[in-house]
């Protein structure tokens, strides 16, 4: 599935506040026509975008693929989206299933702010020099302790994350991150990226961010980046499942 999320408080089911998995729930529940509980390739917060979000969920309702996609959609709000359906087997799991997940950063980099893209990028009139965020970014690779990348309330057990690629790159006005790991920590995206923004601006230097990698320390790394410029691109699964290759990401063209 895909979604903007700029309006939602994030992927979780929220009891007062509107959620991804809120307003999906309700709308499969509906077609099959009994409660629907689903669970997800990866979480993500308030304002963050998907590209290609997986969901699994069980329901003994005899309906075919299409008709799970389509009935659902037409029970969607217009920013959430199931673009396909296809049953697995009783061994996969959208979350255990997934061997590693990909994110995307965007930053529209224009003396002026677009009303089009607003909440869709994180705007910066300033300029970036992609080149040296992407070099800085390369010793972010392999498995590493990424305390200094990990918000205060993060929950996982460990700050281990093994970083399989990131890369940064410019299409004209847009400067954008991409980031595949087995799995992330609350934050880390985006404290990685805020990390990199001043890099990029020629505030720090690139052997910085290697710097904050070894000393495990978040108050001496960057702001925590916008969440309007993450997207969830998708989780990447083994073959024997047969799914569908992740989704590729369009935007920025």
């Amino acid at each position: 599935m895909e979604y903007l999320g700029s309006r939602y408080a994030g992927w979780q089911l929220q009891a007062e506040r509107a959620s991804v998995q809120g307003v999906l729930e309700q709308a499969l529940s509906s077609v099959a026509n009994h409660p629907v509980a689903t669970i997800c390739a990866g979480r993500t917060d308030a304002g963050v975008h998907a590209f290609g979000q997986v969901v699994h969920f069980d329901s003994p309702a005899a309906r075919e693929p299409q008709a799970w996609a389509l009935g659902s959609n037409a029970r969607l709000p217009l920013d959430v989206s199931i673009r396909w359906v296809r049953p697995v087997t009783d061994d996969f799991s959208a979350r255990f299933s997934a061997v590693s997940r990909r994110y995307r950063y965007v930053i529209h980099n224009s003396r002026t702010r677009s009303a089009l893209l607003a909440e869709r990028a994180n705007w910066l009139n300033y300029p970036l020099d992609a080149d040296a965020i992407d070099r800085a970014a390369q010793v972010l690779i392999g498995e590493n302790d990424f305390s200094a990348f990990r918000a205060a309330e993060c929950q996982s057990t460990t700050p281990m994350r093994r970083l399989q690629a990131i890369r940064a790159q410019r299409r004209g006005e847009f400067v954008f991150v991409d980031i595949r790991a087995n799995a992330f920590l609350h934050h880390m995206v985006r404290n990685i990226v805020g990390s990199l923004l001043e890099v990029g601006c020629g505030k720090r230097q690139e052997s910085w961010i290697g710097e904050l990698l070894a000393g495990r320390d978040r108050s001496r790394a960057g702001m925590t980046a916008a969440a309007a410029g993450l997207y969830f691109v998708g989780p990447d699964y083994p073959a024997g499942f047969d799914l569908p290759a992740v989704t590729e990401p369009w935007f920025p063209g």
